[in-house]
């Protein structure tokens, strides 16, 4: 983001210092302490920006701290601990750069989650919602600062927010199994956490036999991820992905030696032996490992859209944790999850993620040429080949017709991303879901484009630009460092109270429908595969065509063989 000036720099301070006195005034210095499996923990009675109290215990410890032998390796359960565990504050977030300072924060021990709840002995045990953060497995953290769950406090659930390994340190892997490194340790952290909720959230006033997980983008595609493997059956009983599915072409970053060149990265100049590399990883710093990760991509990769270079894998071989070791296209047709109910959207212009990209480097557009590298990268074909440079030019008409992709046409470009990072993938899982899932599938679609609570929009690329950007439904979800303070009568506030009303009644009964729709009929999808209908929440909440069917049927499924979608 180094297209953001001093100024904005100035600005984001002080409003995330504002936001620290605002969480340090909401504190009511009352604490409260409960017993769970491993010990007991003290956590601190809150107010809400909403009016409602509830009780915020972080930094609970969910497995051993990931350091020396246990770097870059599946997490192990955590020790019991003798007193009291003091979390009534958060605990350290998952190393890794920082996205507008430039700089670098956390730490390797970051293996802690939070439970947020109004009753911590309600008359009935409450529906557990427990949330992934997104941040393309580089990014993220679960704190209040990122997180904070104010909004969800209005309802009667327990809320966990919980953290997990991030670049090479969540996602490195080796083939060689003596080096017992498949890769995916970070959704192997969010297993842990699940299996931790099992264990421990009724001591919150939870019902562990009624845990909705929920994510946006890569907690999207990690909530996808655990609904397809066997580790965490009979852990989640509903879903909510948002804006994420292993189907994106960024989910599973194709393998490219990725461990060996990040080690020659660091000077490492012995043979390309998984043994050698690992030891030679294992002892050094975390800050030059993130320093070297973002170098290792070249330009043939960046040109094809290859996002980064660790992220999740379908692991070479298998363990006692393997995540996902088949093609997601087999899993989603026998998963146990196509027995549990889902939601799934995303926003209606995704691709805005990428204005900052490509306004700090406008040449990422002028070398678009005849759009081939912008064809799905699971079409497996040469991308200079004839064939993809016919299919490339079928996909430059339909977004740029007889113009060339420029900065004059930056914006067709960015809906091109929407499509092609989001809405395709998301509609090959609704699709799936269609076809093999016995429980409800319902579609929502994000397209409110507030001037001020559009947070991520507005801290990715102005307040010139407008639209429904990737993470802006997140943020009428939860309060967060930089968003704006909604007036509790404005459409902002009506518009989050809407969708925590829609979420927190699936989790509830697994059915959205709820008082804040009206008269709308939230309907789950049919078997009828033409047809899509979603709950489109604008400046009026209404239950419609899909709008992206049109383009997704006519462009990029035209790009597969028949049947192989």
């Amino acid at each position: 983001m180094s297209h953001i000036s001093l100024w904005d720099i100035l600005k984001f301070t002080v409003k995330g210092l504002d936001y620290k006195f605002e969480q340090y005034r909401l504190n009511t210095g009352a604490t409260v302490t409960t017993k769970i499996a491993k010990g007991e923990v003290k956590g601190a009675k809150r107010m809400s920006v909403w009016g409602n109290s509830y009780y915020s215990f972080e930094g609970i410890p969910f497995a051993k701290p990931p350091l020396g032998e246990l770097r870059f390796k599946a997490p192990v359960e955590e020790d019991p601990w003798d007193g009291v565990l003091d979390c009534t504050g958060p605990a350290n977030v998952p190393f890794q750069g920082n996205m507008i300072f430039k700089k670098y924060k956390g730490s390797e021990d970051c293996l802690y989650l939070n439970v947020f709840t109004n009753d911590i002995t309600p008359s009935a045990p409450r529906p557990v919602m427990v949330w992934i953060y997104g941040g393309g497995f580089q990014l993220g953290e679960a704190t209040r600062d990122m997180y904070s769950p104010d909004y969800f406090m209005s309802k009667d659930v327990v809320l966990v927010t919980i953290a997990y390994r991030l670049g090479p340190f969540g996602f490195l892997s080796f083939d060689d199994p003596s080096v017992d490194i498949p890769g995916n340790a970070g959704i192997k952290d969010q297993i842990m956490a699940l299996k931790w909720v099992q264990k421990n959230i009724a001591a919150f006033g939870g019902d562990p036999n009624n845990v909705t997980l929920f994510g946006e983008s890569a907690g999207g595609t990690s909530t996808h991820l655990c609904m397809v493997s066997e580790q965490s059956k009979g852990l989640i009983h509903k879903a909510i992905t948002m804006s994420g599915s292993m189907l994106c072409p960024w989910a599973l970053p194709p393998q490219n030696q990725w461990a060996y060149r990040l080690a020659k990265a660091l000077g490492y100049d012995g043979e390309e032996k998984a043994t050698e590399i690992y030891q030679f990883l294992k002892t050094v710093s975390p800050i030059e490992i993130q320093k070297a990760t973002p170098t290792i991509l070249n330009k043939e990769e960046k040109h094809n859209r290859v996002m980064f270079a660790f992220g999740p894998v379908i692991e070479p071989y298998r363990t006692k944790d393997c995540i996902i070791a088949d093609s997601p296209l087999e899993l989603m047709k026998t998963s146990w999850s196509n027995d549990i109910p889902m939601i799934l959207g995303g926003t209606s212009f995704e691709g805005l993620l990428f204005y900052p990209e490509v306004m700090r480097r406008k040449a990422t557009l002028d070398e678009v040429g005849d759009c081939a590298n912008l064809l799905p990268l699971d079409l497996g074909i040469d991308k200079r080949s004839t064939k993809a440079h016919e299919l490339g030019l079928s996909l430059k008409k339909a977004y740029f017709g007889e113009e060339e992709c420029s900065i004059n046409t930056i914006m067709k470009f960015l809906e091109l991303c929407s499509y092609r990072e989001f809405w395709h993938p998301i509609y090959r899982t609704a699709l799936y879901r269609m076809q093999f899932a016995r429980a409800p599938t319902y579609v929502y679609r994000f397209d409110y484009d507030s001037a001020d609570s559009n947070a991520i929009r507005r801290l990715l690329c102005g307040d010139a630009v407008r639209g429904a950007c990737h993470g802006d439904d997140m943020v009428y979800l939860f309060r967060f460092m930089f968003s704006h303070r909604m007036p509790m009568d404005s459409q902002d506030c009506k518009v989050s109270k809407t969708m925590i009303d829609v979420w927190t009644s699936f989790a509830a009964t697994s059915d959205p429908n709820c008082a804040s729709l009206g008269d709308v009929k939230y309907e789950p999808l049919g078997k009828d595969t033409t047809t899509i209908k979603c709950l489109n929440i604008s400046n009026k909440v209404d239950f419609i065509d899909l709008p992206e069917l049109e383009k997704i049927k006519e462009v990029w499924n035209s790009f597969y063989p028949q049947g192989k979608l």
